[in-house]
């Protein structure tokens, strides 16, 4: 469904992402754990339109898309849950979700998307008239996810879901990841917590200044001596 060559993404003269490569196929969760720094938000950035690329191409069911504006690549079936939930504090929780579909235009369908994302995050149902800003972390992190789904992807781009989340909590969005993925959903996940990122994930890439050093499964990742050492804390 995504396929990424040479993806290179510059701050000015400081390049970033320095040519990086891999595919996602249709159905797959796969993620990218690295340390802070590595170039982890600013790929995800660049696939989303954020960032423009400074070279490389980006391909997403079939089209390049490296070079669209974001709400050009919103339309093609590609969103992008942006580290920070970057939710909208004084709109309530409703309005906040209702902002995810603002490219489309079937009330009806927005309407069963609405009643979809309480379903999916019961916790929202009950204050969907409350200023979003009010939320626990864990509750914006939900809203989030609800509100990128509300455009109605075929693939999410999840950058830091867990970040500043209590174990539980981590365990509940990671379940909700894994819930999507049992329903079609294709994602894209850029993590810290990768003992948790790679349990979930089909593939894996470890990300370095810029550069992927290792892939594999998420599973042969998650057993593999170095990524121990350097990622799970274990000696």
């Amino acid at each position: 469904m995504l396929e990424v060559e040479d993806l290179r993404v510059a701050y000015g003269r400081v390049e970033a992402v320095k040519g990086v490569s891999f595919s996602v196929a249709a159905g797959q969760v796969v993620t990218l754990i690295g340390t802070n720094g590595a170039g982890k938000s600013s790929t995800l950035r660049a696939l989303s339109g954020l960032l423009k690329p400074a070279a490389g191409k980006v391909v997403f069911d079939g089209a390049r898309i490296d070079g669209l504006r974001p709400h050009q690549i919103v339309a093609r079936g590609l969103a992008h849950s942006p580290e920070g939930r970057r939710i909208f504090p004084r709109m309530t929780i409703e309005e906040n979700l209702l902002l995810g579909a603002y490219l489309r235009r079937d009330g009806a369908g927005i309407g069963k998307d609405v009643a979809r994302a309480y379903d999916m995050f019961p916790v929202l149902t009950e204050r969907r008239r409350q200023a979003a800003g009010t939320l626990s972390g864990g509750e914006q992190q939900m809203l989030a996810m609800g509100r990128t789904l509300m455009s109605r992807p075929r693939m999410l781009l999840l950058d830091e879901p867990s970040m500043g989340l209590s174990p539980i909590m981590t365990q509940q969005i990671m379940a909700t990841v894994g819930a999507l993925r049992e329903d079609g959903m294709t994602v894209l996940l850029v993590e810290q917590n990768a003992r948790a990122a790679l349990a979930l994930a089909d593939e894996g890439h470890v990300v370095e200044t810029g550069r992927l050093v290792l892939s594999g499964t998420g599973c042969g990742l998650l057993h593999d001596e170095e990524v121990r050492k350097a990622y799970l804390g274990e000696d």
